[in-house]
């Protein structure tokens, strides 16, 4: 097998004993690995390399490992194998309904860990969307949650970049308002579509060259939005 064929995993955990440890198991049995000691070190490694898998302990030193994984879901389907101290039902439940494919508490048996990386990678069939997105002179980095106009970073309140998440990670394809309602507001707020036009045109104000004639968002007329990336 080349090197490049080996599937690539990404350890995010900030004890040196424990990455030391899963990089001479995962190389041994025909893995590329990757290591971050901190929760942006691992976004953004995950964003420059696509891993097929991430490792990530929970307890960081900058952020906790679920809002690493909130983080990482919101635009890759990597699969993940959260690692753990606690061993509580609860916070296995968190995990998972965050996104996690496996929970493993520590100590682990390597053995056991290996088997479970095999399934999640499996199971781990979709492909990620891309981690930056181009739109004319516009830069959405997912990754990072970073948005920049001509190179100029622009400030979005959280509705906005959400909203701009979405339509960025559907880009050439209609989101009706209902789907956006639905995702950035909750249920409940399917018919609120006023909300929708005043965050739209915020938007619109801040990344479109001339918002009267918005060439990044457009309108679908009576069905929803569109946003334009560069092919």
């Amino acid at each position: 097998m080349n090197a490049s064929d080996k599937p690539l995993v990404l350890i995010v955990d900030d004890e040196p004993q424990i990455r030391r440890l899963l990089t001479v198991t995962l190389e041994a049995n025909s893995y590329r690995v990757l290591a971050a000691v901190s929760g942006q070190e691992g976004l953004v490694l995950a964003a420059q390399h696509r891993p097929a898998l991430v490792i990530l302990d929970l307890g960081l030193p900058d952020f906790s490992g679920q809002e690493v994984l909130r983080r990482l879901r919101e635009w890759s389907q990597a699969a993940v194998i959260v690692l753990s101290v606690q061993d509580d039902d609860k916070g296995k439940v968190a995990a998972l309904d965050a996104g996690a494919d496996d929970y493993v508490t520590k100590p682990f048996n390597t053995d056991e860990l290996l088997a479970r990386l095999r399934v999640a990678l499996r199971r781990s069939t979709k492909t990620d969307a891309v981690a930056v997105v181009h739109a004319k002179n516009l830069v959405v980095d997912l990754a990072t949650r970073r948005v920049t106009v001509g190179g100029k970073e622009v400030k979005l309140s959280k509705i906005e970049y959400d909203l701009l998440r979405l339509l960025a990670r559907h880009a050439g394809k209609v989101i009706t308002h209902r789907q956006i309602l639905q995702e950035i507001w909750g249920p409940g707020h399917e018919k609120d579509t006023h909300y929708l036009r005043v965050y739209i045109a915020h938007l619109r104000e801040k990344l479109e060259a001339n918002p009267e004639t918005p060439e990044l968002i457009l309108t679908e007329l009576g069905v929803g939005y569109r946003f334009v990336a560069n092919d």
